[in-house]
């Protein structure tokens, strides 16, 4: 057991952990094949691959090679989540591409929003954008494309994802599941982390982008093991594929997904509002005021942009700017 630690996934910190000791990487040279467990040579492999075994001695190489793609042969688990209709584990051939995976057995967006980005490989995987949907799932394309196909995760989001946001929400985890072994990781992260809060709270400044590629370079280059060389991904791929978006809170204090609660802002529509007052009988802060058949009013001071009016307002007279 890694005692739940996220870093326990990279094999010479698991072997830390087996060993009783904290849940850190160990520089390489020497492998584990060589000094690992102990310091006996040890391989450690996860299930998915000592799965694949059996039925390789039973049927053969050549059965398992006529399966997949190029240098990737064979079949890989996912477990797709997000914004699709159809969620859970499946194993298809390496070779199927994004498109397949999401509209074929995925079902397609839920509630046939359009598709946005497909984050794959897990916390440390790049978000590609719809232009991406045709490759090919094995590791060589998808390391061109700057993702990885890691430990099979695929996280499918819609036209209402904002990409900041989900880069922010990436970094908060790889941050808090940093071992805290090496400084670029345990320093570099957390500024990244930083930074990345302060655009979507609307304090974005102009050179956040440089600083952040710079980050992202310098974390990827030094970092010990592979939690802090994938920590980058989610920011330079969203920085590559979603630069406007960067750019619209920076410059323009606006999130253009209506995600970031600094950026925006909720406001009842006249016309459409009948003065029912359910938002305001909803209403947590009380914020919204208003005598009954008559045009209600949000008061954007108490107002915490939680979203219940606009959720249940049964005549959509209440809109998000």
């Amino acid at each position: 057991m890694g005692a739940g630690a996220f870093v326990c996934g990279e094999e010479t910190a698991l072997m830390a952990s087996i060993e009783g000791l904290r849940g850190e990487p160990r520089p390489r040279p020497p492998f584990p094949a060589q000094k690992g467990l102990w310091g006996q040579p040890s391989n450690i492999n996860n299930v998915e691959t000592y799965a694949n075994v059996p039925q390789i001695i039973l049927n053969g190489a050549a059965w398992f090679a006529s399966m997949g793609y190029k240098k990737s042969t064979g079949t890989k688990t996912f477990s797709m989540a997000g914004d699709v209709k159809n969620t859970g584990l499946i194993e298809v051939p390496f070779g199927i591409t994004l498109r397949e995976i999401i509209y074929d057995v995925g079902g397609g967006i839920k509630g046939d929003k359009k598709f946005k980005a497909v984050q794959t490989g897990g916390p440390m995987g790049g978000c590609l954008p719809e232009s991406k949907l045709d490759l090919p799932m094995d590791y060589e394309a998808l390391a061109s494309a700057g993702s990885i196909l890691g430990s099979g995760g695929l996280v499918v989001m819609d036209e209402d994802t904002c990409m900041v946001d989900i880069a922010r929400f990436f970094m908060e985890f790889t941050q808090d599941e940093s071992c805290g072994k090496c400084t670029p990781c345990r320093v570099g992260t957390r500024r990244i982390l930083e930074i990345l809060t302060r655009i979507c709270e609307g304090n974005g400044k102009p050179e956040d982008i440089d600083t952040l590629r710079n980050l992202c370079e310098q974390i990827n280059e030094n970092s010990l093991c592979g939690l802090g060389k994938g920590a980058p991904n989610p920011v330079v791929s969203t920085l590559t594929h979603f630069l406007d978006e960067y750019e619209a809170h920076i410059y323009e204090k606006r999130c253009p997904a209506k995600v970031c609660k600094s950026l925006i802002r909720f406001e009842i529509i006249d016309g459409p509002c009948t003065g029912c007052s359910l938002c305001a009988r909803n209403c947590p802060v009380n914020a919204i005021s208003g005598e009954r058949r008559q045009t209600h009013v949000i008061d954007p001071d108490i107002c915490i942009k939680c979203g219940i009016c606009e959720q249940i307002c049964p005549y959509d007279a209440i809109e998000i700017f």
